[in-house]
């Protein structure tokens, strides 16, 4: 069973699961993107966890992309892998 290090926060009220993955996730198609942010979400979801799954992952020159919603965009823009990994704080096992 894969298992992800993640990161729950809090941002703007809503409830965020951050999941960095490796840099071959950006050169899947888009709808190989979707389908794994969805079987995460499911995974959450299982796990009891509330909050929308945003995929980071990262890219070249050191930065990070994300898919996230338009409303989080600044946010995420503003923040770097770094960050995220300080602010892992669950596992997510999926099955």
């Amino acid at each position: 069973m894969p298992t992800f290090q993640i990161a729950h926060i809090r941002e703007q009220g809503v409830d965020l699961i951050i999941v960095p993955l490796d840099a071959a996730f950006g050169n899947r198609t888009s709808t190989a993107q979707r389908e794994t942010t969805d079987a995460l979400q499911r995974a959450t979801v299982s796990a009891g966890l509330a909050g929308t799954v945003v995929p980071v992952w990262p890219a070249s020159g050191g930065r990070m992309r994300f898919l996230a919603p338009h409303g989080f965009h600044p946010f995420f823009r503003s923040i770097d892998l770094g960050w995220v990994m300080a602010n892992i704080n669950r596992e997510l096992i999926c099955s």
